[in-house]
């Protein structure tokens, strides 16, 4: 039986309209590619970006050019990558702010996460350190955890800004504590820390990188670390799990989207150059040296990523709503 004249005409026009992206995609790239980076440089995320963009570099063919567009918690930057064309040419270094807490912080956010981004995958994850000033009365964390609690009217808590690291997984600790302190604001995690030591607040919940310095200095303590394992880079830190706090699981994680629509093609070849970034020991090193955990096999590629952004939306959600915190 034969197809009526229109029927194949629109066909043979789907076919010809396909066929240059299809034949893009193979060739993808041919030119350097923008990693897009919601931040500063110098932070977690920068850093990040950096040490995994130039190992896909060579796997690539073409550079990964960091761009850092900071502003409103890092969502300035990722409502421009969620808008870029879907080419493979643009990508975005997303992470636990942009692409969960900032759902419930931002009530005109200008993307939604699970919907306008593919997922490319993660690269790895820093877990946070509750520290506090060196002559902090508490001992060890249970002491830290009765403590806070008996006393939290007169307890200053710094962070980084409303949506950072610091700032939504010290709710998380309240949440857990049930414990409702003054919370000071700081331009960065820098600042936070150096209030820190100044003894001008109580304590942080501050990444290793940030953590590590002025331990080692002996200029402030830690209690715990919320991971599941022991940091190399502080190893005489319990995990939250050893000191007797096992609720309090709490990291930033670093990954790669790319806009909407971006064909599967490109994806692959995006996640499978990640992935070799992650199995190369350079790499895993210079992660590591900077406290960042490398995601096993199974919490890699894109299946595993876009559901870590589902879950990690509904678990900060509802911590984010009942604290009654906005960003504006």
């Amino acid at each position: 039986m034969k197809l009526p004249w229109f029927l194949l005409l629109a066909a043979g026009i789907a076919a010809l309209a396909a066929a240059p992206r299809a034949a893009h995609a193979q060739a993808y790239p041919t030119r350097p590619i923008t990693l897009i980076v919601p931040f500063a440089p110098g932070g977690g995320t920068d850093v990040a970006a950096r040490i995994a963009g130039d190992h896909m570099s060579r796997t690539l063919g073409q550079q990964l050019v960091v761009q850092n567009l900071a502003g409103a918690g890092g969502t300035v930057g990722s409502a421009r990558a969620a808008r870029a064309e879907p080419d493979g040419y643009t990508i975005l270094m997303g992470q636990m702010g942009t692409h969960a807490a900032a759902v419930a912080l931002y009530p005109s956010l200008p993307y939604k996460p699970e919907v306008d981004f593919e997922p490319i995958g993660m690269v790895a994850a820093a877990p946070v350190v509750i520290a506090a000033r060196k002559d902090f009365p508490p001992n060890d964390l249970k002491e830290f955890a009765t403590y806070v609690k008996a006393n939290s009217a007169k307890i200053n808590v710094g962070h980084a800004g409303v949506g950072s690291t610091f700032f939504t997984t010290c709710l998380m600790l309240h949440s857990i504590l049930g414990a409702n302190p003054t919370l000071v604001p700081f331009n960065g995690g820098a600042p936070a820390m150096n209030a820190l030591v100044a003894g001008q607040v109580d304590y942080l919940c501050a990444d290793v990188l940030t953590t590590a310095p002025q331990l080692q200095g002996g200029r402030i303590k830690a209690y715990a670390i919320a991971s599941a394992a022991r940091s190399p880079m502080l190893p005489n830190v319990p995990t939250t799990a050893e000191a007797g706090l096992p609720d309090f699981q709490a990291s930033t994680w670093f990954a790669l989207f790319a806009p909407k629509a971006t064909p599967a093609a490109i994806l692959d070849r995006l996640t499978d150059a990640l992935d070799k970034a992650l199995d190369d020991e350079a790499v895993r090193k210079r992660l590591a040296d900077v406290g960042n955990e490398v995601p096993d096999k199974a919490r890699r590629g894109r299946a595993a990523l876009r559901a870590l952004v589902t879950r990690e939306i509904a678990r900060w959600t509802p911590i984010i709503q009942a604290a009654g915190v906005k960003a504006e």
